[in-house]
C-alpha cells in the first residue's frame, strides 16, 4: 500500500486556515452569564427578607448555568438553595445574614448528629445537586445566638429529667452551610460566622472541596455544638487552608449513630485535611463520636492547634456506636499548649451517648425511638486499627489519654517522631500491637506513660 505523506507546504497551509479560529476564541468555553441579585429584587438593606429574591436569581441561573452575584450589602435571608451549574458569588463586602425566625428554614429530610430525620434546612444549601460553587470573599453570618439560647433553655429543662441525649435533636437549630447528597461542589474564600448549629455539614456527598474558609463562631458568645467542618458518610473530600474558631469539634469526621448509623452503613473515606489552623474548639482533628459507618483512608497534616483547644488529636465513640477506623494517617501537626496531645475515648459522654426514654413519658417524637433502639453488644463496639501518627510536635499538659474498649483493643497504632513537652505523660489502656519510635517526650513531673491492660506495646519508654 502506498502512503501519501502530506508535504510541509500542505501542513503549513492547514495551520494558516485554522489559526483564525483560535484567535477568535472559537474553541474557548462560553462566557459565564451573570445574574445580579439586585435585578431580581434583593435590597441588601439588612431588614428586607432577601432570600426569595436571591433564590429567583439562582433559579434563573440554573436554567443555563451561570454566576449569581451578591454585591455589597447585608442580605437578611432564610434558607437559600444553590442549584447545579451555579456559582453563588458573595462579594467581599457582602453578607448573607441568617433570619432569626426558625420558620424561614423549611423542614427537610437530612441527617443530623448521626440519624436521619427532618430538620430545618441550613442558611445556604447545596441539596442533591452537582457542579456548583459558593465563593467570593464575602460573609455568611448565621446570627445564631437566639438558637444557642433556645438550646440552653431546653437543656435546663431536659437535663434534670435524664433527657440530655434528646436535647440536641429537639432543639432544631439551622446549620450554616449544608452540602447534602451532592457531588463536585466547591466552597471557598468565605467568612463563616455565628452558626446556629454546625457550620459546614458535608453529608452523603463526594468530590467536595473546602478551601480557604475562615470560621468564627465565638462572636456574640460561644454557641453550643457549633462544629466547624463536619464530614459525614462522604468520600473524596479535600479541606485545606481553613482558619477555625468554634465551640465544639473543629475538623470532624462522622459516619452515623447507633442503630440508624449501622442501618445506613456508609463510611467516610478518601479524605484529606491539610494546612489549617484551629484557634478554638473541642479538638484539632476529631473522629466521631458518630462512628457507625466507619472511616477509611483519611490523611490529616499541616494542622496547627492553639491554646485553649483542649485536645490535638481525638478519637471518640460509645459502646452503642459500632463502626471502625482503618488506614488513618495523621502527621506534621504543631500543638501549642493544648490540654491533651492524643486522646482516644470509647465511652464518650454517656449522658449524651446513651438514650433511655423514661417510662413515664408516653408521647414523644418518632426519632426518640430511633435513638433508643438497642444495639447488640457485638455490633456496638467500635474497632479502631491501623493508625499511623507521626511528626507531632509541641506542648501539652498531658501527652496521652488513651482508653480502648476492653473487648476490642485499639490495634496496630504506629507512632513515631513525636517531640512533646508536657506536664505529665498520661496513660494508655486496652491497646494491642502499638509501636513507638523516635519519641522525644519531656515531662515536667518526670513521669513515664502508664500502660495497662495492653499487650505488645513497644518502644515507648
Amino acid at each position: 500500500m502506498n502512503l501519501v505523506r502530506p508535504s510541509f507546504l500542505r501542513i503549513a497551509l492547514c495551520l494558516l486556515l485554522i489559526a483564525p479560529l483560535f484567535e477568535a476564541g472559537a474553541f474557548a468555553a462560553p462566557a459565564t452569564k451573570i445574574f445580579k441579585v439586585s435585578d431580581f429584587g434583593a435590597k441588601g438593606d439588612g431588614t428586607t427578607l432577601d432570600s426569595p429574591a436571591i433564590q429567583r436569581a439562582i433559579d434563573a441561573a440554573a436554567h443555563s448555568g451561570g454566576t449569581v452575584i451578591v454585591p455589597t450589602g447585608t442580605y437578611l435571608c432564610g434558607s437559600i438553595f444553590v442549584k447545579s451549574g451555579v456559582t453563588l458569588q458573595i462579594e467581599k463586602d457582602a453578607t448573607i445574614r441568617g433570619s432569626q425566625k426558625i420558620t424561614d428554614y423549611p423542614l427537610m429530610p437530612t441527617r443530623v448528629a448521626g440519624i436521619e430525620m427532618s430538620w430545618p434546612a441550613a442558611l445556604v444549601n447545596v441539596y442533591e445537586q452537582k457542579n456548583a460553587a459558593i465563593t467570593g470573599g464575602g460573609t455568611i453570618d448565621g446570627d445564631g445566638k437566639i438558637f444557642w439560647d433556645s438550646y440552653r433553655t431546653l437543656r435546663s429543662d431536659y437535663d434534670p429529667k435524664g433527657l440530655r441525649w434528646a436535647a440536641d435533636y429537639d432543639a432544631k437549630r439551622p446549620r450554616l452551610v449544608q452540602i447534602f447528597n451532592s457531588d463536585h461542589i466547591k466552597l471557598s474564600s468565605l467568612m463563616l460566622k455565628r452558626s446556629g448549629f454546625w457550620t459546614v455539614h458535608i453529608c452523603y456527598s463526594h468530590d467536595i472541596e473546602v478551601d480557604g474558609v475562615t470560621i468564627r463562631n465565638n462572636e456574640d458568645g460561644k454557641g453550643p455544638s457549633t462544629d466547624g467542618i463536619d464530614i459525614d458518610s462522604s468520600k473524596k473530600i479535600l479541606v485545606q487552608h481553613a482558619d477555625i474558631s468554634v465551640n465544639d469539634d473543629a475538623l470532624c469526621l462522622k459516619a452515623g449513630r447507633d442503630s440508624d448509623g449501622l442501618r445506613v452503613n456508609r463510611p467516610t473515606e478518601d479524605v484529606v485535611l491539610k494546612d489549617s489552623i484551629v484557634r478554638a474548639g473541642a479538638a484539632g482533628v476529631t473522629f466521631g463520636s458518630e462512628t457507625s459507618g466507619g472511616f477509611r483512608n483519611v490523611e490529616a497534616y499541616g494542622i496547627t492547634v492553639l491554646k485553649p483547644v483542649p485536645v490535638g488529636i481525638l478519637f471518640k465513640s460509645a459502646h452503642t456506636r459500632g463502626g471502625w477506623a482503618e488506614d488513618i494517617r495523621i502527621h506534621d501537626m504543631d500543638l501549642k499548649d493544648v490540654a491533651v496531645a492524643i486522646r482516644v475515648i470509647m465511652n464518650w459522654n454517656p449522658a449524651y451517648s446513651y438514650a433511655t426514654i423514661p417510662p413515664e413519658i408516653k408521647d414523644y417524637p418518632s426519632y426518640w425511638k430511633v435513638l433508643g433502639t438497642p444495639v447488640p453488644e457485638d455490633k456496638g463496639i467500635a474497632h479502631f486499627h491501623d493508625v499511623h501518627i507521626w511528626n507531632i510536635a509541641g506542648t501539652a499538659k498531658t501527652a496521652f489519654e488513651v482508653d480502648g474498649h476492653p473487648k476490642a483493643p485499639l490495634e496496630r497504632f504506629k507512632l513515631d517522631h513525636l517531640a512533646l513537652q508536657t506536664q505529665t505523660a498520661g496513660h494508655i489502656a486496652y491497646a494491642a500491637n502499638w509501636s513507638f519510635s523516635d519519641i522525644a517526650l519531656t515531662t515536667a513531673d518526670g513521669s513515664k506513660v502508664t500502660v495497662t491492660d495492653s499487650h505488645d506495646v513497644t518502644g515507648l519508654n
